[in-house]
Protein backbone atom coordinates (compact mmCIF):
# COMPACT_ATOMS: atom_id res chain seq x y z
CA UNK A 1 0.00 0.00 0.00
CA UNK A 2 2.82 2.23 1.12
CA UNK A 3 5.06 1.23 -2.21
CA UNK A 4 1.61 2.40 -4.12
CA UNK A 5 1.22 5.30 -2.74
CA UNK A 6 5.27 6.40 -3.30
CA UNK A 7 4.33 5.41 -7.41
CA UNK A 8 1.07 7.55 -7.36
CA UNK A 9 2.77 10.34 -6.07
CA UNK A 10 5.71 10.05 -8.20
CA UNK A 11 3.75 9.54 -10.48
CA UNK A 12 1.79 12.93 -9.69
CA UNK A 13 4.99 14.77 -9.71
CA UNK A 14 6.38 13.63 -13.04
CA UNK A 15 2.77 14.82 -14.75
CA UNK A 16 2.60 18.16 -12.95
CA UNK A 17 6.76 18.44 -14.35
CA UNK A 18 5.51 17.76 -17.98
CA UNK A 19 2.30 20.27 -18.11
CA UNK A 20 4.48 22.25 -16.64
CA UNK A 21 6.80 22.28 -18.97
CA UNK A 22 4.02 22.38 -21.67
CA UNK A 23 2.51 25.04 -20.10
CA UNK A 24 6.13 27.39 -20.50
CA UNK A 25 6.58 26.17 -24.03
CA UNK A 26 3.32 26.68 -25.20
CA UNK A 27 3.43 30.43 -23.27
CA UNK A 28 6.98 31.14 -25.52
CA UNK A 29 5.45 29.94 -28.45
CA UNK A 30 1.94 32.24 -28.22
CA UNK A 31 4.52 34.78 -27.38
CA UNK A 32 6.26 34.34 -30.52
CA UNK A 33 3.04 33.93 -32.43
CA UNK A 34 1.49 37.17 -30.88
CA UNK A 35 4.44 38.86 -32.48
CA UNK A 36 4.41 37.34 -35.49
CA UNK A 37 0.82 38.01 -35.57
CA UNK A 38 1.42 41.74 -35.04
CA UNK A 39 4.19 41.99 -37.80
CA UNK A 40 1.81 40.62 -40.55
CA UNK A 41 -0.79 42.72 -39.41
CA UNK A 42 1.17 45.85 -39.67
CA UNK A 43 1.76 44.54 -42.76
CA UNK A 44 -1.15 43.80 -43.99
CA UNK A 45 -2.76 47.00 -42.91
CA UNK A 46 -3.88 49.81 -45.36
CA UNK A 47 -6.45 52.43 -44.06
CA UNK A 48 -8.49 54.78 -46.13
CA UNK A 49 -7.14 58.01 -46.44
CA UNK A 50 -11.12 59.14 -47.06
CA UNK A 51 -12.01 57.81 -43.67
CA UNK A 52 -12.68 61.01 -40.95
CA UNK A 53 -11.68 60.84 -37.58
CA UNK A 54 -15.57 60.38 -36.62
CA UNK A 55 -15.85 57.51 -38.98
CA UNK A 56 -12.59 55.96 -37.25
CA UNK A 57 -14.31 56.85 -33.63
CA UNK A 58 -17.14 55.28 -34.31
CA UNK A 59 -15.62 51.84 -35.52
CA UNK A 60 -13.86 52.19 -31.90
CA UNK A 61 -16.62 52.32 -30.19
CA UNK A 62 -18.68 49.43 -31.85
CA UNK A 63 -15.93 47.15 -30.90
CA UNK A 64 -15.61 48.19 -27.29
CA UNK A 65 -19.29 47.77 -27.11
CA UNK A 66 -19.29 44.23 -28.59
CA UNK A 67 -21.96 46.11 -31.42
CA UNK A 68 -22.51 44.13 -34.71
CA UNK A 69 -20.48 44.94 -37.48
CA UNK A 70 -20.06 45.11 -41.20
CA UNK A 71 -17.15 43.63 -43.07
CA UNK A 72 -16.80 44.07 -47.24
CA UNK A 73 -14.58 40.99 -48.56
CA UNK A 74 -13.14 41.44 -51.92
CA UNK A 75 -11.25 39.27 -53.61
CA UNK A 76 -9.43 40.71 -56.40
CA UNK A 77 -7.85 39.31 -59.60
CA UNK A 78 -4.83 40.89 -60.14
CA UNK A 79 -2.37 40.22 -62.59
CA UNK A 80 0.36 41.47 -64.46
CA UNK A 81 -0.11 44.26 -66.39
CA UNK A 82 -3.84 43.97 -65.27
CA UNK A 83 -5.37 47.23 -63.30
CA UNK A 84 -7.37 43.96 -61.64
CA UNK A 85 -11.30 43.39 -60.63
CA UNK A 86 -13.10 42.20 -57.63
CA UNK A 87 -14.41 38.92 -58.84
CA UNK A 88 -15.74 38.26 -55.58
CA UNK A 89 -17.48 40.87 -53.15
CA UNK A 90 -19.09 39.61 -49.95
CA UNK A 91 -20.69 41.41 -47.49
CA UNK A 92 -19.99 40.00 -44.30
CA UNK A 93 -22.43 41.24 -40.57
CA UNK A 94 -21.14 39.38 -37.26
CA UNK A 95 -23.64 39.50 -34.84
CA UNK A 96 -22.28 38.99 -31.15
CA UNK A 97 -25.36 38.86 -29.50
CA UNK A 98 -27.34 36.80 -31.75
CA UNK A 99 -24.15 34.28 -32.49
CA UNK A 100 -24.83 34.64 -35.84
CA UNK A 101 -22.45 35.56 -39.22
CA UNK A 102 -24.51 36.65 -42.61
CA UNK A 103 -22.40 36.26 -46.05
CA UNK A 104 -23.90 37.89 -49.17
CA UNK A 105 -22.98 37.28 -52.54
CA UNK A 106 -22.79 40.03 -54.88
CA UNK A 107 -22.41 38.50 -58.40
CA UNK A 108 -19.56 39.91 -60.29
CA UNK A 109 -22.00 40.89 -63.32
CA UNK A 110 -24.47 43.00 -61.32
CA UNK A 111 -25.79 45.69 -63.15
CA UNK A 112 -25.40 49.26 -61.07
CA UNK A 113 -24.12 52.91 -60.70
CA UNK A 114 -20.17 53.01 -60.02
CA UNK A 115 -20.23 55.49 -57.28
CA UNK A 116 -17.70 58.03 -57.52
CA UNK A 117 -17.62 57.36 -61.66
CA UNK A 118 -21.38 57.52 -62.63
CA UNK A 119 -21.45 54.65 -65.18
CA UNK A 120 -23.78 51.60 -65.34
CA UNK A 121 -22.60 48.76 -65.65
CA UNK A 122 -21.05 45.73 -63.74
CA UNK A 123 -20.18 45.98 -60.11
CA UNK A 124 -16.84 44.37 -60.42
CA UNK A 125 -15.57 47.37 -62.76
CA UNK A 126 -15.48 49.52 -59.68
CA UNK A 127 -12.08 48.26 -58.47
CA UNK A 128 -10.26 49.15 -62.06
CA UNK A 129 -12.31 52.43 -62.11
CA UNK A 130 -11.19 53.44 -58.54
CA UNK A 131 -10.06 50.62 -56.16
CA UNK A 132 -11.18 49.64 -52.20
CA UNK A 133 -12.74 53.08 -51.71
CA UNK A 134 -14.95 53.08 -55.48
CA UNK A 135 -15.85 49.49 -54.17
CA UNK A 136 -16.40 50.24 -50.75
CA UNK A 137 -18.88 53.40 -51.96
CA UNK A 138 -20.45 51.19 -54.69
CA UNK A 139 -21.41 48.52 -52.37
CA UNK A 140 -22.38 50.39 -49.65
CA UNK A 141 -24.94 52.36 -52.16
CA UNK A 142 -25.95 48.86 -53.61
CA UNK A 143 -27.00 47.46 -50.19
CA UNK A 144 -27.39 50.78 -48.25
CA UNK A 145 -25.37 49.22 -45.47
CA UNK A 146 -22.39 51.00 -44.07
CA UNK A 147 -19.27 48.96 -44.20
CA UNK A 148 -17.30 49.44 -40.98
CA UNK A 149 -14.34 47.41 -42.82
CA UNK A 150 -12.89 45.85 -45.99
CA UNK A 151 -10.28 42.75 -46.60
CA UNK A 152 -8.94 42.48 -50.28
CA UNK A 153 -7.50 39.57 -51.01
CA UNK A 154 -5.54 38.89 -54.06
CA UNK A 155 -7.05 35.82 -55.86
CA UNK A 156 -3.13 34.29 -56.25
CA UNK A 157 -2.95 34.12 -52.37
CA UNK A 158 -5.75 31.62 -51.99
CA UNK A 159 -3.67 29.05 -53.18
CA UNK A 160 -0.63 29.85 -50.80
CA UNK A 161 -3.13 29.77 -47.78
CA UNK A 162 -5.08 26.27 -48.56
CA UNK A 163 -1.53 24.75 -48.79
CA UNK A 164 -0.59 26.70 -45.55
CA UNK A 165 -2.95 25.25 -43.87
CA UNK A 166 -2.56 21.31 -45.24
CA UNK A 167 -5.52 21.78 -48.04
CA UNK A 168 -9.29 21.07 -47.18
CA UNK A 169 -12.44 19.39 -47.78
CA UNK A 170 -15.56 20.76 -49.33
CA UNK A 171 -18.63 18.80 -50.79
CA UNK A 172 -18.71 18.95 -54.33
CA UNK A 173 -22.07 19.30 -56.24
CA UNK A 174 -21.04 19.37 -59.57
CA UNK A 175 -18.65 16.93 -62.19
CA UNK A 176 -16.49 18.28 -64.67
CA UNK A 177 -12.79 18.30 -65.68
CA UNK A 178 -10.98 21.39 -65.46
CA UNK A 179 -9.15 22.65 -68.41
CA UNK A 180 -8.03 25.91 -67.22
CA UNK A 181 -4.55 27.31 -66.79
CA UNK A 182 -3.89 26.31 -63.34
CA UNK A 183 -5.24 22.35 -62.91
CA UNK A 184 -5.35 21.62 -66.13
CA UNK A 185 -7.19 18.06 -66.65
CA UNK A 186 -7.83 17.95 -62.99
CA UNK A 187 -10.98 16.32 -62.38
CA UNK A 188 -13.05 17.58 -59.82
CA UNK A 189 -15.82 14.63 -59.31
CA UNK A 190 -19.18 14.78 -57.44
CA UNK A 191 -18.82 14.73 -53.89
CA UNK A 192 -16.59 15.36 -50.95
CA UNK A 193 -13.21 16.40 -52.43
CA UNK A 194 -9.77 17.40 -50.73
CA UNK A 195 -8.25 20.19 -52.36
CA UNK A 196 -4.86 21.69 -52.65
CA UNK A 197 -4.04 25.15 -53.33
CA UNK A 198 -3.93 25.33 -56.83
CA UNK A 199 -7.15 22.73 -57.52
CA UNK A 200 -8.58 25.13 -54.91
CA UNK A 201 -8.52 28.01 -57.25
CA UNK A 202 -9.45 26.06 -60.77
CA UNK A 203 -12.17 25.15 -58.12
CA UNK A 204 -13.42 28.71 -57.39
CA UNK A 205 -12.90 30.34 -60.72
CA UNK A 206 -14.98 27.78 -62.83
CA UNK A 207 -18.19 29.11 -64.22
CA UNK A 208 -18.11 28.38 -67.85
CA UNK A 209 -18.76 25.05 -67.10
CA UNK A 210 -21.70 25.17 -64.57
CA UNK A 211 -25.06 25.46 -65.54
CA UNK A 212 -25.63 28.01 -63.02
CA UNK A 213 -22.81 30.10 -63.84
CA UNK A 214 -21.47 32.60 -61.45
CA UNK A 215 -24.53 31.62 -58.81
CA UNK A 216 -22.73 28.91 -58.65
CA UNK A 217 -19.12 30.08 -58.68
CA UNK A 218 -19.63 32.23 -56.06
CA UNK A 219 -21.74 29.26 -53.98
CA UNK A 220 -18.37 26.97 -54.35
CA UNK A 221 -16.52 30.22 -53.37
CA UNK A 222 -18.51 30.63 -50.27
CA UNK A 223 -17.77 26.82 -49.80
CA UNK A 224 -13.86 27.43 -49.86
CA UNK A 225 -14.15 30.41 -47.38
CA UNK A 226 -15.70 28.28 -44.51
CA UNK A 227 -13.36 25.60 -45.35
CA UNK A 228 -10.85 27.85 -44.64
CA UNK A 229 -12.05 29.29 -41.54
CA UNK A 230 -13.03 26.11 -39.80
CA UNK A 231 -9.17 24.77 -41.05
CA UNK A 232 -7.33 27.43 -39.90
CA UNK A 233 -9.24 27.94 -36.70
CA UNK A 234 -7.96 24.60 -35.62
CA UNK A 235 -5.19 23.12 -33.53
CA UNK A 236 -3.84 21.25 -36.34
CA UNK A 237 -2.69 24.58 -37.77
CA UNK A 238 -0.88 25.94 -35.00
CA UNK A 239 2.72 24.01 -36.41
CA UNK A 240 1.83 26.02 -39.86
CA UNK A 241 1.02 29.34 -38.45
CA UNK A 242 4.63 30.93 -40.01
CA UNK A 243 3.21 29.63 -43.68
CA UNK A 244 -0.37 31.51 -43.23
CA UNK A 245 1.51 34.63 -41.73
CA UNK A 246 3.34 34.30 -45.31
CA UNK A 247 0.70 33.64 -47.17
CA UNK A 248 -1.52 36.63 -45.32
CA UNK A 249 1.51 39.27 -45.32
CA UNK A 250 1.77 39.77 -48.89
CA UNK A 251 -1.76 39.24 -50.74
CA UNK A 252 -4.16 40.91 -47.82
CA UNK A 253 -4.62 44.21 -47.85
CA UNK A 254 -7.38 45.40 -44.66
CA UNK A 255 -8.36 48.77 -42.79
CA UNK A 256 -8.54 46.41 -39.70
CA UNK A 257 -5.44 46.84 -36.85
CA UNK A 258 -3.90 44.28 -35.22
CA UNK A 259 -5.73 45.31 -32.01
CA UNK A 260 -8.94 45.36 -33.60
CA UNK A 261 -8.56 41.67 -35.11
CA UNK A 262 -7.97 40.91 -31.22
CA UNK A 263 -10.88 41.92 -30.65
CA UNK A 264 -12.77 40.55 -32.85
CA UNK A 265 -11.25 36.92 -32.37
CA UNK A 266 -12.05 37.56 -28.33
CA UNK A 267 -15.23 39.33 -28.57
CA UNK A 268 -17.42 37.65 -31.86
CA UNK A 269 -16.04 34.42 -32.42
CA UNK A 270 -19.32 33.32 -31.62
CA UNK A 271 -20.55 33.99 -34.66
CA UNK A 272 -19.30 30.82 -36.06
CA UNK A 273 -21.93 29.05 -34.39
CA UNK A 274 -24.58 30.67 -36.67
CA UNK A 275 -23.73 31.10 -40.48
CA UNK A 276 -26.32 32.32 -42.84
CA UNK A 277 -25.60 32.79 -46.61
CA UNK A 278 -27.39 34.16 -49.31
CA UNK A 279 -26.24 34.92 -53.33
CA UNK A 280 -28.19 38.20 -54.61
CA UNK A 281 -30.24 37.30 -57.40
CA UNK A 282 -31.49 38.71 -60.58
CA UNK A 283 -32.53 38.60 -64.41
CA UNK A 284 -30.04 37.88 -66.99
CA UNK A 285 -29.61 39.87 -69.99
CA UNK A 286 -30.66 37.88 -73.21
CA UNK A 287 -28.43 35.72 -75.38
CA UNK A 288 -26.08 37.98 -77.83
CA UNK A 289 -25.97 40.53 -75.72
CA UNK A 290 -23.40 42.10 -73.09
CA UNK A 291 -24.11 39.81 -70.30
CA UNK A 292 -25.17 41.59 -67.12
CA UNK A 293 -26.97 40.72 -63.86
CA UNK A 294 -30.29 43.11 -63.49
CA UNK A 295 -31.24 43.28 -59.73
CA UNK A 296 -34.73 44.25 -59.03
CA UNK A 297 -35.55 47.09 -56.49
CA UNK A 298 -38.00 44.33 -54.34
CA UNK A 299 -34.74 42.34 -54.25
CA UNK A 300 -31.97 44.84 -52.96
CA UNK A 301 -34.63 45.99 -50.39
CA UNK A 302 -34.48 41.81 -49.68
CA UNK A 303 -30.53 42.12 -49.09
CA UNK A 304 -30.62 45.63 -47.48
CA UNK A 305 -33.36 44.01 -44.92
CA UNK A 306 -30.93 40.62 -44.25
CA UNK A 307 -27.78 42.65 -43.96
CA UNK A 308 -29.83 45.43 -41.88
CA UNK A 309 -31.20 43.08 -39.23
CA UNK A 310 -28.40 41.02 -38.36
CA UNK A 311 -26.61 45.00 -37.38
CA UNK A 312 -29.52 45.39 -34.69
Amino acid sequence: MRTRKKRKKKFGLVLISIIGILIIGLGSYIFYLYHSIEKTADTMYIPLKEDSKSEKKAREEKLNKKQPISILLMGVDEREGDVGRSDTLIVMTLNPQKEKMQMVSIPRDTKTEIIGDGRVTKINASYAYGGVKMTKDTVEDFTDVKMDYYIQVNMEALSDLVDAIGGITVQNDLDWIDEGYYKKGYHYNKGILTLDGPKTLGYVRMRHLDPQGDFGRNERQRKVISAIIDKATGLSTVTHFDEILDALGDNVKTNITFEQMMDIQKNYRGVRKSIEQYEVSGQGTPPGQTYYLNVSDEEKAKVHDMLSGNME
